[in-house]
């Protein structure tokens, strides 16, 4: 087999030129009431904006009154547009029926890295990140704004440049040390079935950090790392021909339900003290990215041209919008994925019980098979996932159902697309979950099965997380003040007893409010996870779990790190 293989997934939005040019005429008519409608909605000022506006004397006044003569001009831009608009909403629904699920960007220019032999042990990284990119307008709403902008900056921040090949060691994915810390958090170092450690530390004294090593090299340890073993009481096996849990189904949409009895949660033994789990950079050597809320079309386009230099393969356009489940769908699902290893199967799936303002989205999840190498004739393949589930926080039953939806289509993804003697190398879930572990209102959410199939390495039991583990939701309200307006000071506000209180999301009650209860200090609303199938086909360990500051300002969410370091297998 060459490598990397030929794709066969869809490199262009629509299967003929046709659609395409129908498409394009539709969408430059809904151009002027799009635009009026995005400005309107975008004169409510952030509270960046009102700061600006505090430090000048005539500032406020100036302030409100140019929104207050400009909002007149654009709802009358608005209605002038609205014909247009109309035109251009009946030419669009019907051809966005036609438009594929998803399209596949190879960048020839990025580096593949070379084929796996699942013999020598490798590691792996996946960053999962809400980025917020939506209309400007409706990006107000999370104190954000500027989208386009936001969406370069970030493409620079996610892919600053050609990418390291990971070492499976700490220093990729977690900062060395310095002085005492002051923090909490922790990385995880789980070596399954009695395989060694990975060995730890940063790269030669004095060196960069971020400077990773090849596998085979050898590692001088001048800041140690506590290794913590997890013994799995189940033996490893060669191949993964099918799930473990079969699931039924009694109807599209209900709940599926394991055909046979999943083992108790296991917990992690952690070493104490842990070092900090906040780091400031996104990990160089990151092999797999799963991005929410890429809304905004522009942005999308700027975003992945900028993944390009970075990573061979991007998923983007994925679930468009227009008439899905029986309901009009504004946006997309917001879902990229991007892959240094080719993909060889995707899919996408639309969740059919949206509601309230999540109904204008098409959200879903988005599923891919990549191959990693070979050993022995044997495809060496891994699965992963990308979702983003309801946001309403009332809305815990429809997230129920939602997760059932995402175990099943996992479940039949897999099924369909795995092949004999394939060896699993992972199979990963990432995404916006929009329920925590900490919240008692997400009690419902916290204790679905799917948590007894996926591991978590950053909870315990439902509604207990590891005592260093941190939120990923900031209070969109804070997110400019100088405590947390760069990596740097985000990083250190975070890591001090009382920094996530004071900055981050607070748990909350199933109507939404805040929880005058909890416990404090609490540690945040942790809604961005990274979750791994339980029991792999290779001996595997969690080398890092991380949480980004980098994007301080473009998002009210934090990146999620995850690194496994998988192998050697035995063939």
């Amino acid at each position: 087999m060459s490598w990397p293989p030929p794709s066969t997934l869809p490199d262009t939005p629509f299967p003929n030129g046709a659609l395409a040019a129908v498409a394009a005429v539709a969408e430059a008519l809904l151009t002027p009431g799009y635009w009026a409608l995005d400005r309107l909605l975008a004169l409510q000022p952030t509270t960046a904006q009102r700061a600006r506006w505090r430090r000048h004397r005539a500032g406020r006044c100036l302030g409100v009154g140019v929104r207050l003569l400009a909002a007149p001009v654009l709802v009358l831009a608005l209605l002038l547009a609205l014909p247009l608009s109309l035109l251009g909403l009946l030419l669009w629904l019907p051809v966005q029926a036609k438009r594929r699920p998803f399209v596949h960007q190879h960048a020839a220019a990025a580096a593949t890295p070379e084929p796996w032999d699942p013999r020598r042990p490798r590691s792996f990284t996946f960053v999962t990140a809400n980025l917020c990119l939506m209309p400007s307008g409706l990006a107000r709403f999370s104190n954000l704004g500027s989208t386009r902008w936001r969406a370069a900056v970030i493409g620079q921040r996610l892919a600053p440049g050609a990418p390291a090949e990971g070492s499976g060691h700490r220093e990729g994915l977690l900062e060395p040390q310095r002085g005492d810390g002051g923090g909490y958090g922790g990385t995880l170092s789980t070596a399954a079935w009695g395989q060694p450690g990975s060995g730890s530390g940063p790269g030669a004294a004095g060196g960069d950090p971020w400077t990773a090593a090849s596998p085979s090299a050898a590692v001088a340890s001048s800041a140690p790392w506590p290794e913590v073993a997890m013994a799995n009481p189940r033996p490893a096996v060669d191949s993964v021909t099918t799930l473990a849990v079969a699931m039924t189904n009694a109807a599209p949409g209900a709940a599926p339900t394991p055909a046979a009895t999943l083992g108790p949660e296991r917990p992690i033994p952690l070493a104490n003290p842990m070092p900090s789990v906040l780091t400031t950079r996104i990990p160089p050597d990151t092999d797999f990215m799963c991005l929410q809320e890429v809304f905004d079309a522009t942005a999308a386009t700027i975003l992945r041209q900028r993944l390009g230099r970075h990573f061979p393969h991007v998923l983007w356009g994925v679930g468009p919008g227009g008439l899905r489940c029986g309901q009009l769908r504004v946006l997309g699902s917001g879902l990229v994925l991007a892959s240094r290893f080719p993909p060889l199967a995707a899919r996408f799936r639309p969740f059919p019980n949206a509601a309230r303002e999540d109904a204008l989205a098409n959200k879903g999840l988005l599923v891919a098979q990549v191959l990693l190498g070979m050993g022995r004739g044997q495809r060496v393949v891994g699965y992963l996932g990308c979702t983003h589930l309801q946001a309403p926080a009332a809305d815990a039953t429809i997230r129920d159902v939602q997760l059932s939806l995402v175990l099943r289509w996992l479940w039949e993804f897999r099924r369909e697309q795995e092949q004999p003697g394939d060896l699993v190398a992972f199979d990963v879930l990432c995404g916006d979950l929009n329920f925590d572990n900490c919240s008692r209102g997400d009690a419902q959410n916290q204790q679905h099965p799917l948590f007894k199939e996926f591991w978590d390495p950053a909870r315990c039991d439902p509604g207990q997380d590891q005592p260093w583990a941190i939120g990923t939701l900031l209070d969109c309200l804070k997110i400019y003040e100088d405590a947390v307006s760069t990596p740097e000071n985000m990083k250190r506000t975070l890591s001090q007893p009382r920094g996530p209180e004071q900055f981050l999301a607070v748990p909350i009650l199933s109507c939404g409010a805040p929880d005058p209860a909890a416990p404090r200090p609490w540690r945040g609303r942790r809604v961005d996870r990274t979750l791994l199938r339980r029991d792999p086909a290779l001996a595997t360990e969690v080398t890092g779990l991380s949480v980004i500051t980098q994007l301080a300002t473009l998002s009210d969410h934090l990146p999620v790190a995850l690194r496994l370091r998988l192998g050697p297998a035995d063939l």
